[in-house]
């Protein structure tokens, strides 16, 4: 299983509106998608209740995991704010 460690550097985090992006991203994978804080439990990432269980805020640290590397290659970009990779950034979506 692979794994990505990646600092949240979006101005939200992963919260309501930009949740939802990050879980549609997810669920783009056949396979399981982890999330989970570091020496935390891994949490479903396809599941929009537990990803916003986990108050995933801006600097905060996460670990995502699963089968498909392009996935999550795509999240880490979705919350690390890569412009470059063609991604949008969740923390562009309006809160509003």
């Amino acid at each position: 299983m692979a794994e990505r460690r990646v600092t949240v550097t979006t101005e939200v985090g992963i919260q309501a509106r930009p949740a939802t992006v990050f879980v549609g991203t997810a669920a783009e994978s056949r396979a399981d998608v982890a999330i989970a804080k570091p020496g935390g439990e891994p949490h479903d990432a396809k599941s929009i209740l537990q990803v916003l269980t986990l108050d995933v805020r801006p600097g905060d640290e996460i670990v995502l995991s699963g089968e498909e590397e392009a996935v999550l290659d795509r999240l880490v970009a979705l919350v690390s704010g890569a412009a470059d990779t063609g991604a949008a950034d969740i923390g562009d979506i309006d809160e509003a």
